[in-house]
């Protein structure tokens, strides 16, 4: 997408099936008739995705987002809960500023302060009863839908509600949580999860799932090397039994460390020899690049080299 023009503008993150636009879009008044139509989801479901649609061409839709806080955000129709959350996404979250507030802020050379909508009050309440649902796929679906909004006043209240899913029995609720604690860690640090390493640490150090383990350690390694580091010299053995996506973090891993300090080398080769003979092409592959652009030994360059071969004699690709 190409940057925005102005400060009206955003970036656009989803597509959806032109389907609706067959006769046109639907007008506001018939969109917002249609929603209240609770006995027929599909019906919803078409006027949610005109609105949608309407939104990201330009169209304001004002009355809209009271419509679907009445009629569809608790609905228990799935497609139409994801629809709510593309809506969520798109629909303009703050009260557009005044006259009086736009020159005071221009004369005090500040920024305009921006206040929230009192319907969003409803919307995050909504959003933490997902994250609190008992259905795993809502939890996991909801967590997410987090990992696009950088919105401060919508993430704060949800903070708890996020930390408590890191514990969840389902391994697809963890593997999301740790990706929208990532989220919030990069856009509001300090403002949100300050002990975002250190829960990540936590929960890494228990999980037996392949992709949550995957995911807390995607953040670990990108907020607090140290802690990564740490947890691999604990499991070296066991980085085989990982999965190839935790084996391709690990490199990815060691190539940063190393390009910094190349005094660190040492505490990676051993994994990276073990590496080298991953059932996995890609992981057995990559490691191979890796040795060789860390060390010019003998042993290093004939190991990679044996690598190679093997590859070329059994890979098509």
């Amino acid at each position: 997408m190409p940057a925005p023009t102005n400060a009206n503008e955003a970036h656009c993150t989803f597509t959806l099936a032109s389907d609706v636009t067959a006769g046109g879009l639907p007008s506001e008044e018939e969109i917002a008739r249609d929603l209240e139509k609770t006995d027929d989801p599909r019906v919803q479901r078409l006027a949610l995705k005109g609105a949608i649609m309407a939104m990201l061409g330009g169209e304001a839709m004002p009355r809209i987002l009271m419509q679907v806080i009445r009629f569809c955000i608790n609905t228990k129709d799935k497609p139409l809960k994801k629809l709510c959350m593309l809506y969520w996404e798109v629909v303009p979250k703050y009260q557009e500023p005044t006259s009086e507030e736009k020159l005071a802020a221009a004369a005090n050379g500040q920024p305009v302060q921006r206040k929230l909508l009192p319907e969003m009050i409803l919307v995050c309440n909504a959003l933490m009863n997902d994250l609190n649902h008992p259905n795993e796929y809502v939890r996991g679906s909801m967590l997410r839908f987090l990992c696009k909004v950088n919105d401060e006043e919508i993430l704060g209240p949800l903070v708890p509600s996020i930390k408590s899913c890191l514990e969840h029995r389902h391994p697809y609720v963890r593997k999301n949580a740790a990706l929208a604690v990532f989220h919030a860690y990069k856009v509001h640090a300090d403002a949100l999860f300050p002990d975002a390493s250190e829960l990540i640490a936590n929960m890494i150090a228990a999980e037996t799932d392949a992709a949550a383990r995957r995911n807390a350690f995607l953040m670990l390694f990108n907020t607090n090397e140290d802690l990564a580091i740490e947890f691999l010299a604990r499991n070296i053995d066991n980085v085989g039994k990982y999965g190839d996506g935790f084996s391709l973090l690990v490199l990815e891993l060691t190539r940063k460390v190393c390009k910094k300090d190349p005094n660190q080398k040492s505490r990676f080769v051993r994994v990276l020899f073990q590496m080298l003979s991953s059932p996995s092409a890609a992981v057995s592959y990559e490691a191979a690049w890796t040795l060789v652009s860390l060390s010019s030994a003998p042993t290093a360059v004939r190991a990679a080299a044996v690598t190679y071969t093997n590859l070329l004699t059994s890979q098509n690709d």
